[in-house]
C-alpha cells in the first residue's frame, strides 16, 4: 500500500512541476527583443525632450515667458532633466502649443497665451517638486 501512494505522490510532484517550468521558459524574452524596447523607449524620450525645446525656442513662446515673468533658462533646464512620464505630459502639451502657431500666425491668441503659459508653469512645477 505504501508503494502505490508513494509512486502517486511523486508523480503529481512532477505533474504540477513540469507546466511552471515550460510557463516560465516560454514567456522569456531574447536579449535583442529587450535591446530593441530600450532603444525605442529612448528614442521615444528623446524625441518628446526635442519637441518640448523647440516650442521653447519660439519666439512667440519666449515673448508670452517674459511677459509672464517666467525664466526660459530655468525652463529648458528643467526640460533636460526630465523624466520620460514627466516629458510625455510636456510634449503633449507642447504639441498643443504648436498645433495653434501653425501657420506662421503672427498674431498670438488668447487659447495659445493659456496653453504656452500652462506648459511652462508645468515644467517650473515640475522643477519645483524636485
Amino acid at each position: 500500500m505504501r508503494m502505490p501512494v508513494s509512486v502517486l505522490a511523486i508523480l503529481l510532484t512532477v505533474l504540477t512541476a513540469v507546466p511552471r517550468v515550460h510557463a516560465q521558459a516560454s514567456h522569456a524574452a531574447t536579449q535583442s527583443a529587450i535591446d530593441s524596447a530600450l532603444d525605442q523607449h529612448v528614442s521615444s524620450v528623446a524625441a518628446d525632450r526635442e519637441d518640448v525645446l523647440r516650442v521653447l525656442e519660439h519666439p512667440a513662446v519666449k515673448d508670452v515667458a517674459s511677459r509672464a515673468g517666467i525664466d526660459l533658462r530655468r525652463a529648458t533646464s528643467a526640460v533636460e532633466t526630465a523624466g520620460a512620464q514627466q516629458l510625455s505630459t510636456m510634449a503633449t502639451q507642447a504639441h498643443q502649443v504648436e498645433q495653434a502657431l501653425a501657420g506662421g500666425q503672427s498674431k498670438v491668441v488668447i487659447s495659445t497665451t493659456v496653453i504656452i503659459i500652462a506648459l511652462l508653469v508645468l515644467i517650473l512645477l515640475i522643477v519645483a517638486l524636485d
